[in-house]
């Protein structure tokens, strides 16, 4: 397929990109490297550089690229930065999200492959959590990324687009050549192996006194090897559907940071904060509707496996991408 794919520079859109020309498709990324990195854009892949705000940007490069189906990755998605700047939000993930949606039905594209988060459902009644619970988000963040999925439910009755929204939590891990570098990084795994490669003096822990066994919060990680092959097997699918994304495992903190002791062969040291507001003790993904309708399944559960990954990759990039 002819596939285009937003935030194609970014951290989960570099990976399913390489994982996409692996698979034989032809891949363009559209990207404004705002936050995603030129050197993270697999050369197979053409890169056009454009802004999904600008209507004539993401219009123009539909026209030529003309695909078969789009993946949708450009967003914010710093849930302290939704509380301090809900305008950002709302502007980039929604009203840019319908520019993007407009080129697609001005061009006659009728797939897309959306990157959705769980953060739509904000703190749970039960666990895990499933497709079935109700979605009351707890930031811009979620609630931008709920909007856009209730707007693709109108895309999809009026104008045919056929869309999958896949809601995950915790992408972790890296590949060979890709792994993950923000400018501004908020992840627990990147954060502690940052303290490994001795560029921070230690990590934080927020809030030590949740009802879990160790006290510290338990997420829902998953390798983003497992990651890109949902979003290949969402190319396939004939009718809109929406699926969470997990492992149906949780890791607390702590457990995290042995973990990456153990890897590194490194003591982290740590810094016990008090609890950040807004942070549930524990969130893990339900995926069996995802498992049972497309056969997903992943691969990569162990969390050393994980940071392995994250860590090999670090290593090999002490200054990320450079950029």
């Amino acid at each position: 397929m002819n596939i285009l794919v937003t935030g194609g520079a970014g951290y989960i859109g570099s990976i399913c990109v390489e994982q996409l020309l692996a698979a034989g498709h032809q891949v363009t990324v559209f990207d404004n490297l705002t936050e995603g990195h030129r050197a993270a854009v697999d050369p197979g892949a053409e890169l056009i550089i454009g802004d999904l705000q600008q209507r004539d940007d993401i219009n123009e490069a539909m026209a030529k690229v003309r695909p078969d189906a789009v993946m949708h990755f450009a967003a914010n998605a710093l849930v302290g930065e939704s509380m301090e700047n809900p305008s950002k939000y709302f502007r980039n993930n929604v009203g840019a999200g319908i520019n993007l949606l407009d080129a697609l039905v001005a061009n006659g594209v009728k797939k897309f492959v959306f990157s959705s988060t769980c953060a739509t459902f904000g703190p749970p009644d039960r666990l895990p959590i499933d497709e079935t619970l109700p979605q009351n988000p707890i930031n811009p963040y979620g609630e931008s990324k709920l909007i856009f999925e209730k707007i693709l439910r109108w895309y999809d009755e009026i104008h045919g687009i056929k869309y999958v929204a896949l809601r995950y939590f915790n992408a972790a891990g890296a590949t060979d050549k890709y792994g993950e570098d923000h400018r501004i990084e908020t992840h627990l795994i990147p954060n502690i192996l940052k303290v490994a490669l001795g560029q921070k003096s230690h990590v934080d822990i927020f809030g030590t006194d949740y009802e879990t066994p160790d006290g510290t919060c338990i997420r829902d990680y998953i390798h983003i090897l497992d990651l890109a092959q949902a979003h290949m097997l969402a190319l396939n699918i004939g009718e809109s559907a929406r699926f969470n994304l997990g492992t149906g495992g949780g890791t607390s903190v702590r457990e995290v940071i042995a973990s990456c002791e153990a890897v590194t062969g490194k003591k982290i040291a740590v810094v016990e904060r008090d609890r950040r507001p807004g942070d549930p003790a524990r969130l893990i993904a339900g995926s069996d509707k995802i498992q049972r309708e497309l056969g997903w399944k992943p691969k990569f559960q162990a969390i050393d496996t994980i940071i392995e990954s994250a860590w090999n990759w670090h290593v090999r990039n002490p200054g990320g991408y450079g950029d």
